[in-house]
């Protein structure tokens, strides 16, 4: 059986397939901001050609660089090319890499170019005798290879479909046999390579004369038989030019290359180092075919736990690495169906969630000399909770690290993170137990235990490797001061719970639903008729169609009735406000009314919301289950919301603490403004400050609510990277008074636009940005081509490092409130942005009115005060 060599044009192919992905090549950016999309077509033109191809032996050839051979017969040879991308250029190291990790051999020469090493392997391969070759290129000037035994596949749409030049193709196609193409270049020159052949000679005549004649040298020696008077003329004066251009067409086949046939054999890809390098790229649909490919289920040897073998358990004096398996999402409610634990190559896992409550693997668990490793520490301690065991000393939570190194890798499911770090002996869930309805833990066979076991395992693994890149990133303090710390803090407020009336909010249910009967009578006696108002269709055609509002935007299933639309109606349409009304109500009715009364729990009448400390970007926390952070503040509707959320005990006052301006006072500080820095060191009113700069105002003269409001939009808006675009459309002026403002105001505070301009710099070159703990962020668009995505990116580079370090000194308040509360009775309920709410007994009142507000101001040492305001009262209402 003949082998067969593959030679591939790295630089064509590359340059192709850049440029196949141009247009969407912003979607092609890994989380470290490299660009990809070069790399991604060449990997799928590669699938291509050695899957239809299946080669023996496999060479991808590089040009060394600009100098070489050509260059010296011709200075100017190939230099009417533009520069190569950045977004380019930046790939071909990474390129070289993934060719490593797919098994390929990539070669380069200096002072040759690809075509050379090609051509020269190509001759190698048919001197042999043993071998069929295939060139694989973007460029044409290849198929002058074109043999009995070798193919020339050039790239015609993308990188995957490709033309396959043999020799009666090439006749059939160019009109001339391979060894007279470059006959052809050297009479009409190449203008891509940069090089002139003969005057006024193109394509058509010098085909013409080639295949009249057969070669230069021939056409030459019978030139008297040429017609055509110019066209003699300009052969005779630039037989120079078409000797040489024939010369720096011809692919040079004995070039001195270092390496021969036994190099470049193929034996397929190096799994491990491809799934790795996917990994690094973000290529998910080809990590998806690699893993099908190759899926690691190295069986791992584990004990089944039972009443009779607790005892071994005693051989854990050091570390044990922990795993507790529900069955659900929300760990306050869902079953416990079993658990694993170990350490090394001893496992041991069990489906009887009462063998967590034995002795043995209590005094493990609650053990303080005992390290533990787990997989979300929040989930596992209030878990552990429901069954009476206090989750203590734990050293590693992979959930929490993998998000610190970076906020993407943030999933649920260990295997996909463990993949993530290049550890694949695990399964994810869903292969294992299905999803959605046909979702099943199989609880009674032995691969369930067996996923246990795996699931641990990869936590076990990955614990040095994850603590190295913690460390390599600076970040290990934000994990062990802040992030580890907080988790059990959180766990402990969602055990605790809020209570909440579901009398109070079964009366406000009736009022709401009272209101609403109100609005929609209104709504129909203007409309002139009844129709369903949540349906967009029969809305859009009652306003536009038959009461003749303007339209202002269309979608493309009809009329737009989106807020923004209906608010800009409104003014003129008493129905639409009607409307707006109704729909708030509406809204306030099922997500806050009838959502908060479905999830009280029966036992303690509490409301146990989760945080979910691994969601943004920034290092923000989020909640669901409900979500207590988005309960509506703009309305007075919305407000009352918070009249059903009242002390656990009689005699006890809800208290809210909320940092002041917080991320104003760390724009200050980061900045290093003086001016900013001032005003609130003065204790001023930072938007009327500001108002009275960049309106400049006497500082005896009243600022107007008006102007304060326009101030306070430009105050918030600059840390958002606002634009006088997005200024005039929140506040109401023009776009040019929207600029006027934002230059004046970075008049009167120089140290906000430095640093504006110095943060954007440092994300460029690093791709990331970082808050005052070292929190990360990565920014893949950062520099992209596209400017709405640069933009974006830019902005987030502003924002990230402001919002998040705001995050960051709440989240310290939090675990040093924490501490200060252990011998009170006094309890953290619930954190909501910049706000902490607490209840508090009548008779710590006093004392908390100091120490709440103390901790809080003192939390991170900043170059200006935080401030912080306090109220209490008998409901979370009247705390505000």
């Amino acid at each position: 059986m003949p082998k067969k060599l593959v030679l591939i044009d790295g630089n064509s192919i590359a340059f192709k397939a850049f440029y196949a992905l141009y247009q969407s090549m912003d979607r092609f950016v890994n989380s470290q901001g490299l660009h990809t999309s070069a790399i991604f077509g060449f990997n799928r033109m590669l699938d291509k050609v050695l899957e239809t191809e299946k080669p023996t032996n496999v060479l991808v050839a590089f040009d060394a660089g600009k100098t070489t051979f050509r260059t010296k017969m011709y200075d100017d040879y190939k230099g009417g090319r533009s520069k190569t991308p950045t977004e380019l250029s930046e790939q071909f190291p990474h390129l070289k890499d993934l060719l490593t990790a797919r098994g390929i051999k990539s070669y380069d020469l200096p002072d040759y170019e690809a075509d050379d090493i090609i051509g020269t392997m190509a001759r190698k391969a048919e001197q042999s005798g043993d071998y069929k070759v295939v060139v694989v290129t973007g460029d044409r000037d290849l198929t002058q290879l074109t043999s009995d035994k070798t193919t020339v596949q050039v790239s015609k749409k993308g990188v995957t479909e490709l033309e396959t030049y043999t020799p009666k193709y090439v006749e059939e196609k160019l009109g001339v046999k391979p060894d007279q193409i470059i006959e052809i270049k050297g009479l009409r020159g190449d203008n891509s390579d940069n090089y002139p052949g003969v005057q006024k000679v193109g394509e058509k005549t010098a085909l013409k004369l080639i295949q009249e004649y057969g070669t230069i040298d021939n056409l030459y020696d019978n030139l008297d038989k040429v017609s055509g008077k110019k066209l003699k003329e300009h052969l005779v004066e630039d037989k120079d030019k078409a000797m040489l251009a024939r010369t720096l067409a011809t692919i040079n086949r004995d070039a001195p290359i270092t390496i021969g046939l036994e190099d470049v054999i193929y034996d397929g890809d190096d799994s491990d180092k491809l799934i790795a390098f996917y990994e690094s790229m973000n290529f998910k649909s080809f990590l998806e075919d690699v893993e099908d490919s190759k899926q690691v289920s190295t069986p791992i040897e584990y004990t089944t736990l039972t009443e009779d073998n607790l005892s071994e358990l005693s051989q854990f004096t050091d570390e044990v690495s922990v795993h507790v398996e529900m069955d659900g999402d929300n760990y306050h409610t869902a079953e416990i169906v079993g658990f694993a634990l170990g350490s090394g190559d001893k496992w041991y896992a069990s489906n009887n969630a009462d063998l967590l409550i034995s002795p043995e693997v209590k005094s493990i668990l609650e053990s303080e000399s005992i390290s533990k490793n787990v997989f979300d520490v929040k989930k596992t301690v209030v878990l552990l909770n429901r069954v009476g065991i206090e989750l203590a000393n734990v050293d590693f939570d992979m959930l929490l690290v993998s998000y610190l190194l970076n906020t993407s890798n943030n999933s649920n499911d260990v295997a996909t993170l463990a993949k993530t770090y290049g550890y694949r002996n695990v399964k994810t869930d869903e292969e294992v137990y299905g999803k959605g309805a046909k979702r099943s833990i199989p609880v009674d066979k032995p691969e369930f235990l067996a996923h246990l076991v795996h699931k641990v395992s990869a936590i076990d693994q990955l614990h040095d490797k994850m603590f190295e890149q913690l460390e390599e990133h600076n970040q290990t303090k934000l994990y062990r001061e802040i992030e580890i710390k907080l988790a059990f803090v959180l766990a402990k407020m969602e055990i605790a719970g809020i209570k909440v009336s579901p009398d109070k909010l079964e009366q406000m249910g009736s009022k709401f639903k009272e209101r609403l009967s109100e609005l929609e009578l209104e709504i129909f006696n203007q409309a002139g008729e009844e129709f369903n108002i949540g349906s967009p269709k029969q809305l859009g055609k009652i306003l536009f169609e038959k009461m003749k509002l303007p339209v202002i935007k269309k979608t493309k299933t009809g009329y737009s009735t989106s807020v923004d639309v209906l608010e800009k109606l409104a003014p003129d349409a008493p129905i639409v406000q009607y409307i707006l009304d109704y729909r708030q109500l509406s809204k306030l009715l099922s997500t806050y009314v009838d959502g908060l009364l479905k999830v009280i729990h029966k036992d303690d009448s509490k409301v146990h919301t989760r945080y979910l400390q691994t969601l943004t970007a920034t290092g923000r926390l989020s909640s669901v289950d409900p979500n207590l952070q988005n309960i509506p503040v703009r309305t007075e509707e919305g407000k009352r919301i918070r009249e059903a959320f009242v002390p656990s005990q009689p005699g006890w006052q809800m208290f809210s603490s909320d940092y002041s301006q917080i991320e104003l006072r760390v724009l200050a500080s980061v900045t290093g403004d003086k001016n900013m820095q001032a005003a609130f060191k003065a204790g001023e009113d930072i938007h009327a400050e500001t108002a009275r700069r960049i309106f400049h105002l006497d500082s005896n003269e009243d600022v107007t609510p008006n102007l304060r409001r326009q101030a306070k939009a430009v105050n918030f808006g600059i840390v958002y990277g606002i634009s006088s675009y997005g200024l005039a459309n929140n506040t109401g002026i023009s776009r040019k008074q929207a600029a006027e403002f934002i230059d004046r105001y970075f008049e009167e505070y120089p140290g906000v636009k430095k640093y504006t301009e110095d943060i954007v710099k440092f994300a460029r070159e690093n791709g990331y940005v970082e808050t005052v703990s070292n929190r990360r962020r990565y920014l893949p668009d950062i520099n992209s081509k596209s400017f709405n995505l640069r933009s974006f990116a830019e902005r987030t580079a502003m924002n990230t490092p402001i919002q998040g370090s705001a995050a960051d000194i709440i989240k310290i308040a939090m675990i040093r409130m924490d501490e200060a509360l252990k011998a009170m009775k006094t309890k953290m309920l619930l954190q909501v942005h910049d706000e902490l709410i607490f209840e508090v007994p009548d008779d710590e009142l006093e004392e908390v009115q100091q120490l709440i507000p103390k901790i809080m101001d003192s939390a991170f040492k900043l170059e200006v005060p935080l401030k912080v305001e306090s109220h209490y009262g008998k409901t979370w209402f009247d705390a505000k």
